[in-house]
């Protein structure tokens, strides 16, 4: 086993804004460890159809037979039967603030989820370790048509849509940790959008690890019908422990004709988080699909926002940030699977490590045949902000047309003398222009995001940043 994952005791901690513990009364913890009573647990205490217990079921079965990734960073130490895989904060989910258990709510006032709805935002999700415990929906959203619930509620409320969508984007033998997610998802979101409707203000959805030894596993599905519009953040984090915590989402996003969806998220996981998540949109015929993916957190982090071109003119674009500090592993990336004409797809991935940190690009772009006239650019930048500190680049480029334009560039650099020589002659000292040159590398990530996130993610950089130089 790889020293480095012996004690996550003997991290560098990192600076965690969001690093402090909830006093949570759990109203149901399932045994530790793995098992299908663990899953029946669930399931019968969820009140849910048969379908998903069979769905379920058939999961974990897949999951126990499915090898460990050979590839990639190291994840052996994960020990599955080390986890708690179900905790319930709470007997229902409140749909008033005022109704949310008092430590629940002290947790969530503190990552400023009700100050950041009452500003601007559409809707919120809030989910506490297994449970989905306050959601909110501006009510002339509601009179539109527009479902936004946790996948809980979709289940009772909605089966017919979550039994027609969920898994088809991401099948349950894609990877063991689908597998995984499959059999024990629980909370997450559940989004749809009727055709035609712009939803002009963001949904948002928190999702916060408090208790100890736990696996996480939100599964989320957003449907864009034909011709609208929709814009989802989600933001994560975990207190620090010593102890490995397991983080396993799946999100699902359908991008019918001439629509478009745009998923953000920014996690700020703490060091003792192993965070393995599967994304995958599927977009139609003049359908755009956006990932906007920030990675601050977490000791190890395998991510690779997909999108499957699949009608004449889809397009994609992924724009990710990572950045790893001491004792951290990134293998983040992206994929875009052309499978019709005239298909279009932009990946822009731009990390930076400092430390033992290390930070990775993995991309796959796939043209096939038949999709003629497809055009992909794919842009990797990484900046070495010390000489321990590592970047990786893991290019797969597989191209069945002659009549496709395909580009791919990468850049490593170490932080410019010269810059920084520039910005000290100014007053500045060499941690602030340090910082400042790292800003202006983020730039183009953080324009993207509304203004409350841009603000949040430059004060989590800072703190990042904090220690750098000298």
């Amino acid at each position: 086993m790889d020293t480095e994952h012996n004690d996550l005791r003997q991290i560098k901690e990192q600076p965690q804004q969001h690093d402090f513990t909830s006093d949570i009364q759990y109203v149901h913890r399932a045994r530790r460890g793995i098992g299908e009573d663990i899953v029946r647990e669930m399931s019968a205490i969820k009140g849910e159809p048969q379908w998903m217990l069979d769905f379920r079921l058939k999961s974990f079965a897949r999951f126990m037979e499915m090898p460990m990734p050979k590839w990639g960073p190291p994840i052996d130490v994960l020990d599955f039967d080390s986890f708690y895989y179900y905790m319930r904060p709470a007997n229902e989910k409140s749909r008033s603030w005022e109704d949310v258990p008092e430590p629940i709510k002290e947790t969530f006032e503190k990552l400023g989820i009700p100050e950041a709805e009452r500003k601007y935002l559409a809707g919120v999700e809030t989910q506490m370790d297994s449970e989905s415990v306050y959601s909110s929906l501006r009510e002339e959203w509601e009179k539109q048509g527009i479902i936004f619930v946790d996948m809980d509620s979709a289940v009772q409320e909605y089966p017919e849509l979550v039994q027609q969508y969920i898994s088809k984007a991401v099948p349950i033998m894609d990877n063991k940790f689908s597998a995984l997610n499959s059999a024990f998802w629980s909370g997450g979101s559940f989004v749809y959008v009727p055709p035609g409707i712009n939803v002009e203000i963001p949904l948002q959805a928190y999702f916060r690890i408090n208790a100890q030894s736990l696996g996480q596993f939100e599964r989320t599905i957003i449907i864009a019908d034909e011709g609208s519009n929709v814009h989802y953040i989600e933001g994560c984090t975990a207190p620090q422990y010593s102890a490995i915590a397991l983080h396993t989402g799946v999100i699902e996003i359908f991008v019918k004709k001439g629509a478009h969806a745009r998923y953000t998220t920014i996690q700020n996981w703490s060091t003792n988080v192993y965070n393995l998540v599967t994304q995958r949109s599927i977009v139609e015929e003049d359908g755009s699909m956006e990932w906007v993916d920030g990675n601050l957190g977490s000791h190890t982090t395998m991510k690779y926002p997909s999108m499957i071109l699949k009608g004449p003119r889809a397009h994609g674009e992924v724009l990710s940030i990572a950045f790893a500090g001491d004792g951290q592993h990134f293998d983040a990336g992206a994929k875009a699977i052309h499978m019709a004409p005239d298909t279009s797809s932009i990946i822009t991935s731009k990390s930076i490590s400092k430390g033992n940190g290390r930070s990775g690009f993995r991309g796959l772009v796939k043209i096939n045949k038949g999709a003629t006239g497809s055009q992909s650019k794919v842009v990797c930048d990484a900046i070495l902000l010390d000489p321990t500190s590592r970047s990786d680049t893991y290019p797969y480029i597989d191209v069945h047309e002659d009549d496709v334009q395909v580009e791919h560039e990468a850049t490593v650099s170490k932080i410019s003398e010269d810059q920084l020589f520039y910005l000290m002659s100014r007053g500045l000292n060499e941690e602030q222009a340090s910082a400042m040159i790292v800003n202006g590398f983020l730039e183009p990530f953080v324009k993207e995001l509304p203004m409350e996130y841009a603000v949040e993610l430059n004060r989590l950089v800072q703190l990042q940043m904090e220690g750098s130089v000298g």
